[in-house]
């Protein structure tokens, strides 16, 4: 069995450490925490064409493929908001599109993010999950015309 976590235990690991947090200031401490180690994106992807739409803040994210999995690299310019991405670079980052596509993101609510953000960050954090969504379904997509047009290749020859 490969060392690789499914999304679902990646979650339940995210909601196992909040729930060693009292208070929620103790939690939003930990996401600033989370945020400071997310490895540093390129000023290269700091463009306009990669930010979040629907976020207050600024929020840049990218994704590559490789392998039939997607990897995302993002950043903020507010601490709280580069903590909730990379929350979630965490538990979708190297997984295939479908499994992205279909992941339910449940902790999200278990850790009490819903209830706890501010309307405009809730609103921020749906758009960044939009956005990696977005990403997967959009290699899902290259990925079965590539398989499409191999096919028919190997047909005509």
């Amino acid at each position: 069995m490969s060392d690789h976590k499914t999304i679902q235990e990646t979650e339940n690991e995210i909601v196992e450490e909040f729930s060693l947090f009292d208070s929620w200031d103790d939690k939003y401490e930990y996401i600033i925490d989370l945020g400071k180690k997310l490895p540093v994106l390129e000023d290269k992807h700091k463009l306009d064409e990669n930010k979040v739409r629907g976020c207050q803040s600024t929020v840049w994210l990218v994704a590559d493929s490789e392998n039939g999995k997607v990897y995302f690299k993002a950043d903020s310019d507010a601490v709280i908001v580069k903590g909730l991405i990379s929350m979630l670079i965490r538990v979708l980052s190297g997984h295939t599109p479908d499994e992205i596509i279909q992941a339910s993101l449940g902790f999200i609510q278990k850790i009490g993010m819903t209830t706890h953000l501010a309307q405009t960050r809730s609103n921020g954090l749906l758009a960044m999950v939009k956005q990696m969504k977005n990403f997967a379904l959009a290699y899902k997509i290259k990925n079965s015309m590539q398989h499409g047009e191999r096919s028919t290749e190997t047909k005509s020859n």
